[in-house]
């Protein structure tokens, strides 16, 4: 699935197309400016998705989805998978579509891109904006930030874990 998503990505961005060009997946490091913003955003999502699993009393570490290895959050990283798309991927589209972020805000290092430090601060308020937007809630029906919901949906994860749902409801 995920590689059929990112087959079609590039078409989501539909300004300053030759700027921001999308020829797949690379990480480790990011090969070009879109898999730059898309790793960087993917790994703080990981981090806020994680301190949510951990702070309703989950070890973040024991997934479902994704291998367990050593230092590997794999259930962050399960959890993660239902707000990617929603909230990463589409901050960066938003960056790119809405010429936030441009080409020469990019540091390429031999072959690695990073984004320049002045362009951080757009970089964060972009996705905190994000993070703050509410949203009906799929299960509770009540309007939550997104943010919320890592905890929420944790918070049910954790019911069905402890036999109190039969259920997981992905978000």
């Amino acid at each position: 699935a995920a590689h059929t998503y990112y087959k079609v990505f590039d078409n989501l961005i539909v300004s300053q197309k030759s700027d921001f060009l999308f020829n797949g997946r690379n990480r480790r490091p990011p090969l070009d400016n879109v898999n730059c913003l898309l790793s960087f955003l993917y790994t703080i999502l990981m981090h806020d998705v994680r301190s949510a699993l951990e702070s309703v009393g989950l070890d973040s570490a024991v997934g479902f989805l994704h291998r367990d290895r050593p230092g590997r959050p794999g259930l962050a990283l399960d959890m993660m998978e239902e707000f990617r798309h929603i909230i990463a991927d589409s901050v960066v589209r938003n960056l790119i579509n809405r010429r936030m972020i441009k080409k020469n805000e990019f540091v390429v290092s031999g072959k690695s891109y990073q984004l320049n430090q002045p362009s951080l601060k757009k970089f964060f308020t972009a996705y905190q904006g994000r993070l703050q937007t509410e949203v009906i809630h799929p299960v509770y029906q009540s309007r939550l930030t997104y943010q919320k919901c890592f905890e929420v949906q944790a918070r049910l994860l954790r019911k069905v874990i402890e036999g109190q749902e039969t259920c997981y409801r992905p978000f």
